[in-house]
């Protein structure tokens, strides 16, 4: 497994690094229309994955953005894989990132951060460059102070300790009576250290991509007292990764990125102050520089403007949902995808077949910090996936449900 030998943007320069990465991403957010941006005293929650070249450190480009604050309920989950479960900003912009990914690594020519890894055929991130996040706020599931070693052992299953739930201290999203099945964001993060966040299906074609920071708004209303994001945050996330030395190689060690605190973001980033309910924007907004852009509707998981009646075509789903990733990732012109497209495969058993990556993904649960993650059921991921996308040229395709189911739903055979 490669891993870049480039250090991240040093401590020193943090808060010269905080203060570029937010303005890229707030920049490049104020540049896209109003479509689905808070209104009134609305508020949502922003995220973006950033490159940084070694020619030039502190002009970091934004890859992707999201805004977000929504999830499905356990039982508005569907089997077809048509729906985007979570539309929580970090969520959803490393799913913009991976569309970028299979967009990049399909075009004529590839990227520059992207180059031959030497091994089997695969891609990896060019030396010197660095991936990178920025949050208007504290992900959720972030725990203010992680429990001392001896607590450990005191913890009952499904009681929620430091902000943390479960005897795993890994805790699912609030949901408004349905409950949900989504890990909180923080727990999405920590997994990203161990496994990458290119996830399982680009890992057959890429080498882990890991972050070098994250970088996170400070709040309006100032940190708890006591409270620092460079340190806090950093140290719940290292108790976490610790449990895991012992397990992972020391050539697979986790990744444990940097942590800055970037100034306080716009008003539409804060949170509704004192006892006045929160008002959060039910929208999704999703960007990548390859020229995705669309809404998602966080409590139906489709596009914006998507009625009743067509709640099921093909053309109210997003880019982003797994179905339509996964078509882009099995029509990718790549030798080793090639093996894929000769027989109709479940999403589940691509996934599976991705054996570095599901290694790792084992080892991480059976972690005691992981050990209670609990897994979504089978049934959401065993949809078959097909080579859908007919190319008309380089640069425009269009989807063959498209055309032949545009008055129907997907099979859910």
């Amino acid at each position: 497994m490669h891993r870049s030998t480039s250090p991240p943007p040093p401590p020193r320069d943090g808060v010269q690094w905080a203060g570029a990465a937010s303005s890229a991403a707030l920049r490049r957010y104020s540049s896209l229309s109003k479509k689905g941006k808070p209104q009134g005293r609305e508020s949502t929650v922003l995220a973006a994955f950033l490159l940084s070249s070694p020619q030039d450190l502190l002009g970091p480009e934004v890859l992707s953005l999201a805004t977000g604050t929504k999830c499905l309920g356990a039982s508005r989950l569907g089997p077809r894989g048509d729906l985007v479960h979570d539309a929580h900003a970090e969520v959803v912009a490393r799913r913009a990132l991976l569309r970028l990914l299979y967009a990049e690594i399909g075009a004529d020519s590839p990227p520059s951060w992207l180059v031959p890894s030497g091994s089997g055929g695969r891609w990896r991130l060019r030396d010197g460059y660095q991936l990178h996040l920025y949050i208007t706020q504290l992900p959720c599931g972030v725990m203010p102070v992680p429990p001392s070693p001896s607590e450990v052992p005191r913890i009952q299953p499904d009681i929620v300790v430091n902000g943390c739930g479960g005897g795993g201290f890994v805790q699912r999203k609030p949901g408004r009576g349905d409950t949900t099945l989504s890990m909180s964001c923080f727990d999405k993060i920590t997994r990203w250290c161990v496994v990458g966040i290119q996830g399982a299906l680009l890992s057959h074609i890429l080498e882990p991509l890991y972050l070098s920071t994250v970088t996170i708004g400070q709040s309006p209303d100032g940190a708890p007292e006591g409270f620092c994001i460079e340190s806090n945050v950093e140290k719940v996330l290292c108790a976490r990764l610790s449990s895991l030395s012992s397990i992972f190689p020391a050539s697979s060690k986790p990744n444990k990125p940097l942590f800055f605190e970037a100034p306080i973001p716009p008003k539409e980033f804060h949170q509704t102050p004192g006892d006045i309910p929160p008002l959060t924007c039910g929208y999704s907004i999703c960007w990548n520089k390859s020229g995705l852009h669309e809404v998602i509707l966080g409590t139906t998981g489709r596009k914006q403007g998507t009625s009743s009646k067509a709640a099921c075509l093909p053309s109210t789903e997003s880019m982003l949902c797994k179905i339509r990733l996964a078509e882009a990732f099995i029509s990718l012109e790549h030798p080793l995808v090639t093996k894929f497209q000769h027989e109709e495969l479940s999403y589940r058993a691509i996934k599976d077949m991705a054996c570095e990556y599901q290694q790792m993904l084992e080892l991480l649960r059976e972690a005691p910090f992981f050990g209670r993650w609990r897994a979504k059921p089978a049934s959401l991921d065993s949809f078959k996936v097909q080579r859908l996308h007919l190319q008309v040229s380089a640069s425009w395709s269009f989807t063959l449900w498209d055309l032949w189911y545009g008055a129907g739903c997907r099979s859910t055979e």
